[in-house]
């Protein structure tokens, strides 16, 4: 069905180790994504029983080379020296109707040289997570791996509890992160790691190779990828919950959606994984702590740069640094997008913090901040206004606020601006509580839930009925407290 190519297989072990999928018991097809498929050169798709089989691993896809790919990681700040995917299996690459190369992905396929005693499998709960999630981040335009199949097993998977086993295939530009780096340079072996660099630089950032020092200038690229990321994350509210080192990619992607969520009531110290506990990556903490992940990944290239000793060391810093001014960048082209304000206008900045401030004092929740505020903009009456000082706790500091804002915006309204906040502000978010209905009853055997969340999270502007009846925030009885990586 997909036309594969294996550049990636071609580097050496331990890199990518050749290990095949341990079959299933019972695979039965829960989504697959078919316009993913067609963009990703699909020209026929086979009936569901053929899919469940392919997409389960229990039938090798035709010209498919599963293999485990190793890494290793900053855990929570630990140095662990070899990961890898305990539980993926890389299928191959495929060159898209774009003309990117990009990667598929089997997760939850079962043991691989890297599982460390792990069983190799998925929980049902996580892959419909990641897939309702990336899908919804995709539909935002923010840079994100992608799902093309969700597959129960038909077998129990022991956590904390027995829950239904499943696989999940997801779609990347490339799984290389900022771990693979560092693993392959805990080999010590130089030319493990040139090889890898050069395979980075020739299918991600191609233009480095003609710079005058390609590492440094695969360094600079990758800094500014992940800056936008980060940046695109904090104007939704996202959470990753463990942006370790090796939940970094180098392709400037989201990848590895686990204990993640999205802010509801605002609180920039905001954590969304119970394992969490010293609050490392809290909402706030996000954009440092990508600069943190980022100066590791320079430490790892230190070695290929064409300077040396403290030089070398200076100028990888000062490429780290830049990575605030170009994160701040793309966060104030953000704010102005989300307040309706001109691009250049010099008071995005101050009212986006003090609507924060009001936002979290006023125990407001984000999503529905922007979002009335977006309504308030297209239709400035009493009504929406109204509607708006509802959703705080203090309203006459709100309404001091709005009408600052109004001024400000008075010089931007045109229709290109609206659209332009309208674009900013999705009308839903996939809701923990939301996600966890539809994770509560596939577990009873009903996936309705499951796809009717799917078709309204893909279209997140989408000012539907059953968009506003999914997009309303969770009452205190729904809150969901604890949530935990699908490992």
């Amino acid at each position: 069905m997909l036309p594969f190519e294996h550049l990636y297989s071609s580097l050496p072990e331990p890199l990518w180790v050749a290990t095949q999928a341990t079959p299933v018991a019972s695979p039965e097809l829960i989504a697959f994504n078919a316009p993913l498929a067609h963009e990703l050169g699909a020209k026929e798709i086979p009936d569901s029983t053929t899919l469940a089989e392919w997409f389960s691993g229990n039938q090798a896809m035709p010209d498919a080379k599963p293999g485990a790919l190793g890494y290793a990681g900053h855990q929570f700040g630990n140095f662990v020296p070899q990961l890898g995917d305990g539980r993926a299996l890389l299928l191959g690459e495929v060159i898209d109707q774009n003309g990117v190369r990009r990667d598929v992905q089997l997760k939850g396929s079962g043991r691989t040289p890297f599982s460390r005693g792990g069983d190799g499998r998925s929980p049902l709960g996580p892959v419909l997570r990641e897939y309702l999630v990336s899908e919804f981040m995709a539909a935002m335009g923010i840079p994100t791996t992608r799902a093309l199949a969700a597959v129960t097993s038909g077998e129990r998977v022991v956590r904390q509890m027995a829950e239904p086993g499943a696989v999940f295939t997801r779609v990347a530009s490339s799984h290389i992160r900022v771990g693979t780096f560092q693993f392959a340079a805990a080999q010590r072996d130089e030319a493990l790691l040139k090889a890898l660099a050069d395979h980075v630089i020739a299918r991600h950032y191609p233009d480095a190779a003609n710079a005058e020092d390609p590492y440094m200038a695969l360094l600079e690229a990758v800094v500014a990828r992940q800056a936008v990321l980060i940046a695109r994350w904090i104007s939704v509210g996202f959470i990753h919950g463990v942006m370790n080192t090796d939940n970094c990619s180098i392709a400037g992607e989201t990848i590895d959606y686990g204990p993640c969520a999205f802010m509801e009531q605002f609180d920039p110290q905001k954590v969304y994984s119970s394992i969490d506990q010293g609050r490392r990556y809290a909402f706030a903490n996000q954009p440092a702590i990508a600069q943190w992940n980022l100066a590791r990944f320079a430490e790892t290239l230190l070695p290929l740069m064409r300077e040396e000793g403290d030089a070398v060391v200076e100028q990888a810093t000062d490429v780290i640094r830049r990575f605030e001014s170009l994160f701040s960048a793309e966060q104030l082209r953000l704010h102005a997008d989300k307040l309706g304000l001109a691009a250049e206008s010099p008071q995005a900045e101050a009212l986006m913090e003090s609507l924060e401030s009001h936002m979290h004092q006023g125990r407001m929740d984000m999503t529905a901040t922007f979002d009335a505020l977006t309504q308030y903009a297209a239709s400035p009456g009493a009504e929406r206004r109204d509607a708006l000082l509802a959703l705080t706790t203090q309203p006459n500091e709100l309404t001091e606020w709005l009408d600052t804002w109004q001024q400000a915006q008075i010089a931007s309204q045109d229709s290109e601006r609206f659209a332009a906040m309208r674009s900013a502000n999705p009308v839903i978010i996939p809701r923990n509580h939301r996600i966890q209905e539809v994770i509560d009853a596939a577990y009873d055997g009903d996936f309705t839930p499951f796809h009717t969340l799917l078709a309204v999270v893909t279209q997140p502007f989408d000012d539907s009925v059953e968009a506003r009846r999914l997009a309303a925030p969770a009452t205190e009885n729904e809150q969901v407290l604890r949530t935990f990586c699908g490992t």
